[in-house]
């Protein structure tokens, strides 16, 4: 029966058993002595026909559909949402199939596309890592091959080496630790402190720790307007001071010679938004959305030049999000940039 309808399966078993019937009722009448005449015979055989034909095809109507169910719950596991499906007698099962085999073709494929994305990601990522700690590996190399040619028998060029060979160790002790911070945030491995804390006394301790270094670059860091009272949040103060001195320190090392770096506090109902402005150069829009990535720099050789080790963005990202509040960024060229973050308030 391979390639036929149900419709065909059924009217062919309908005629079998009705001509059946029909032989039975005939037998009944050369066995017993029942009278049957011809129209009875008829008569029989119609409805009998008309019964098994209903039968059958309802029978096997209900045995295609409930294969058919199977197909869409075996579908519809292996999708993400796993939404309930409910089939529809009056539908057209089949083109309903067909369309739900379209869509799950199509999801494939764009999960395959983005597991590519997620490839490509992959490699430009452990690309940066290499590239990150191939500089300081290389020169503590040449460093320390310097000293064993010779240079260690002279005490001013064995301590000056040795210096810098310590610097490039700490270089990628800081990038090995920030990793490992990222790495502990995105497994869920680092949990917050949360407190009631003062942000505006926050933001006065690491503004005087970068004090000395604004001053090398004559930039003045302000808050933009007189805080006569505290502002409290609820937040992790180590983790806060990270992301504040990690804003306030890009703010210096972008930021132009003799220019100006604003804080500020504005009051959102149940958070308060903290802003970090510079009056720098500013920063593309193309760059925007990936200012948050890790080792992602707008100017590769002038960052790296100012040393970080382009993972402090990415960790102030981790950092206000594990506190459920989000971080952002604008820029204009030409004008600066301003990086804000929410927290929530705390009474």
């Amino acid at each position: 029966m391979t390639g036929r309808s149900p419709r065909s399966i059924a009217l062919i078993t309908a005629l079998i058993s009705s001509l059946v019937t029909t032989g039975v009722v005939w037998l009944s009448h050369v066995l017993f002595g029942y009278h049957t005449d011809i129209v009875e015979l008829a008569l029989v055989l119609a409805l009998s026909f008309i019964a098994s034909w209903l039968i059958f095809y309802k029978a096997l109507q209900n045995f295609i559909y409930n294969k058919i169910k199977l197909i869409f719950r075996n579908m519809h596991s292996m999708k993400v949402d796993k939404r309930n499906f409910k089939l529809d007698m009056r539908e057209d099962v089949l083109g309903n199939v067909n369309k739900e085999v379209v869509h799950w073709a199509e999801d494939r494929m764009a999960e395959i596309e983005d597991l590519r994305e997620k490839e490509s990601f992959r490699k430009e990522f452990v690309g940066n890592v290499a590239h990150e700690l191939k500089t300081p590996i290389f020169s503590i190399q040449g460093y320390i091959l310097t000293l064993l040619e010779g240079a260690m028998e002279d005490p001013e060029f064995n301590k000056k080496f040795l210096m810098k060979a310590a610097k490039s160790v700490e270089r990628m002790t800081l990038i090995v630790e920030d990793l490992d911070t990222i790495t502990q945030f995105e497994s869920g491995n680092l949990k917050l402190d949360l407190q009631k804390i003062d942000i505006l006394e926050l933001c006065k301790e690491v503004i005087e720790i970068r004090d000395q270094e604004a001053d090398s670059k004559s930039i003045e860091i302000e808050f933009n307007k007189q805080y006569d009272k505290p502002i409290y949040v609820l937040a992790d103060s180590f983790r806060i001071g990270q992301v504040l001195t990690n804003l306030v320190t890009n703010s210096i090392k972008y930021g132009k010679e003799g220019g100006t770096t604003t804080i500020g506090f504005f009051d959102l109902e149940d958070q308060i938004m903290i802003e970090v402005e510079d009056d720098g150069p500013g920063i593309t829009q193309e760059h925007l959305p990936r200012l948050f990535e890790r080792f992602y720099r707008v100017d590769k050789s002038r960052s790296r030049h100012q040393g970080g080790t382009g993972l402090g963005l990415a960790i102030c990202k981790h950092i206000i999000e594990a506190h459920k509040q989000s971080i952002d960024v604008q820029s204009e060229v030409g004008k600066g940039s301003v990086f804000s973050f929410t927290l929530q308030k705390a009474s």
